[in-house]
């Protein structure tokens, strides 16, 4: 056997393995943001409260820590679950906030189409160039720094305008991350589709919270 036969044997095997990442990724991903939407769903239903909704959150930064430590054992997908659902379960008052408003369910739907739309069209775009985006890591955690750090200082300035600039800030963000995620696993630069999962979970769940905050405060008819 020559080296380029080597070589060509060892190029399918990796392709393969991409491709087996990214289905079980993709797989795994609308598992767990059906999962979620049932866990939203039943939160509303109970009606749960806003600070019950906080310690939801917290618990799955928590569990954030968990599933990173399980990701390569077989539990992992267990924890990936757990982490979903609290999510989920903790948009229950924001959910029941914008089905009270007039055009509110309207609302939701817009930010889960324009959600879809956004994931769909930038993925199947580094899908079908193979673009790698590798370069914008940097750029994009710092983003992400700065957005959570004018997040935190606006608790206590609760400016509106600034409020609605972080929202934008992450939508650009998250639509940042879904063409770095999506580049590093068909590039072989993610090889777990257990994290890669949970990266683009928290990309699509940011995604829709912000583009529901900036609907709410231009398309609300209140």
């Amino acid at each position: 056997m020559n080296r380029d036969t080597v070589y060509a044997q060892s190029s399918q095997a990796s392709v393969l393995e991409t491709n087996k990442v990214l289905r079980n990724t993709y797989m795994l991903l609308s598992m767990t943001l059906a999962f979620s939407a049932f866990c939203a769903g039943l939160a509303m239903f109970i009606g749960i409260s806003p600070m019950m909704s906080l310690g939801m959150t917290l618990a799955a930064f928590v569990m954030l820590f968990v599933v990173n430590k399980k990701a390569d054992t077989a539990s992992g997908v267990y924890w990936v679950f757990a982490f979903t659902g609290l999510l989920g379960g903790a948009l229950g008052p924001m959910l029941s906030y914008y089905v009270g408003i007039a055009n509110g369910p309207g609302l939701i739907m817009q930010a889960l189409g324009g959600t879809a739309i956004i994931f769909f069209a930038l993925s199947g775009y580094v899908l079908t160039t193979k673009k790698d985006f590798s370069f914008m890591g940097g750029f994009l955690m710092v983003g992400l720094l700065v957005v959570v750090i004018a997040a935190i200082a606006n608790l206590f300035f609760a400016v509106p305008a600034v409020s609605l600039a972080i929202s934008a800030a992450i939508i650009f963000i998250m639509s940042g991350l879904i063409l770095f995620d999506t580049s590093r696993i068909i590039h072989g630069g993610e090889t777990n589709y257990v994290r890669a999962t949970v990266s683009m979970y928290l990309n699509l769940y940011n995604l829709f919270t912000s583009l529901l905050h900036l609907l709410g405060v231009f398309g609300s008819d209140d």
